[in-house]
Parts: structure tokens; C-alpha cells; sequence
């Protein structure tokens, strides 16, 4: 019988880099930059805190590297569109790396700078993608509404959006995301 081929070295510290980056997202999440630890993060990733120094340095680079947001792609099609379905992104999975800064901007310097950083890029997106005069102010409103439907729904918890399906979200959404959008 054949045995399944052996993980190198260098697979092996990928994996465990991986696993250690999903437990500080999750980490920094629920508990803010403040109350998250090193030793935390190890001990739920299985880890040695010294193997997490290791390979980030310092908690201020794990943290970077964990709150670090993927860009959406609002290029193709519709604009309105494509802002719903980032939208969606967001209401069908955690998205716990901007969970992580927005839980940790008020108390901490580099998560604020770095949610100021990622929002203007996603701030330059939507505008780009909005054919109006307006745009900029078109794009904030996007922006602000996407930030408060997430921070409602994952952090607050305060209304029925955080339990509603996504989909309901969406199309109550669309008209208003339609009319920001040009569309």
C-alpha cells in the first residue's frame, strides 16, 4: 500500500504559521488587541509561545499579519452588484480579520492606523466603481453602511440582523445600494 508523500520542512511551517495567523484572527476578534495574548494564541494554536515570536517577531507583527484584510474585487459588471455580493461575503462568513481591528481600533494605535489604511483603499475601490459626480460621498455611505451592518451583526448583536439570513439583508439592501450606486 502506498503511504501518502511526506510534508516537507518547509509545508510543515506553512501549516503551522497558517494555524497560528487563524487563531490570533479569531483571538484579536473576541478579545481586542489589549486581552490577547502570546501565550494565548500558542497554547489554542499548540504551539510553543517562542515558535509564535519565531515567526512574527512580536505581537504587533502576529496582529498585523492577522488583521490584514483581503481587498474585494468591485471592477466587473454592476457596481451595486458587486458591493451586495461583498456584503454577502461578510454576512455568510465571519470575516474576523476586520472583526479583529475593528474590535481592537479604539484601543490600539496600529489597528486604528491600519483600519484608517485598509478603509481608504476600500474607500478608493467603491468610488472607482461608482459612475457619478458624487462618488466619494456615494462611496462612504457604501462603506459606512457595510461597517455598521458588520459591526451590528458580529460585534453588537443588538437587533435582528444578527441573526437574519443574508439573503433577506441583501434584497432589503439592494435599492438603496442601487440608488448609491448609480445603477
Amino acid at each position: 500500500m502506498n503511504e501518502p508523500p511526506r510534508r516537507t520542512r518547509a509545508q510543515q511551517r506553512r501549516d503551522t504559521e497558517a494555524r497560528i495567523l487563524e487563531v490570533a484572527r479569531r483571538s484579536f476578534a473576541e478579545h481586542g488587541y489589549e486581552r490577547t495574548t502570546i501565550r494565548a494564541v500558542a497554547a489554542a494554536a499548540g504551539v510553543n509561545a517562542g515558535l509564535v515570536m519565531h515567526y512574527f517577531g512580536s505581537k504587533d507583527e502576529l496582529f498585523a499579519r492577522a488583521a490584514r484584510l483581503a481587498p474585494d474585487d468591485l471592477r466587473a459588471g454592476d457596481p451595486a452588484q458587486a458591493l451586495l455580493e461583498a456584503l454577502r461575503k461578510r454576512l455568510d462568513g465571519e470575516p474576523v480579520a476586520s472583526l479583529a481591528v475593528l474590535r481592537s481600533m479604539l484601543t490600539h494605535a496600529e489597528a486604528s492606523e491600519g483600519f484608517r489604511e485598509a478603509g481608504r483603499r476600500w474607500l478608493d475601490q467603491i468610488e472607482q466603481a461608482i459612475p457619478a459626480e458624487d462618488a466619494a460621498l456615494r462611496a462612504a455611505l457604501v462603506s459606512a453602511i457595510i461597517t455598521g451592518v458588520v459591526v451590528d451583526r458580529y460585534l453588537l448583536r443588538l437587533s435582528a440582523l444578527a441573526d437574519a439570513p443574508a439573503e433577506d439583508v441583501i434584497e432589503l439592501l439592494r435599492p438603496c445600494f442601487e440608488s448609491l450606486a448609480g445603477s
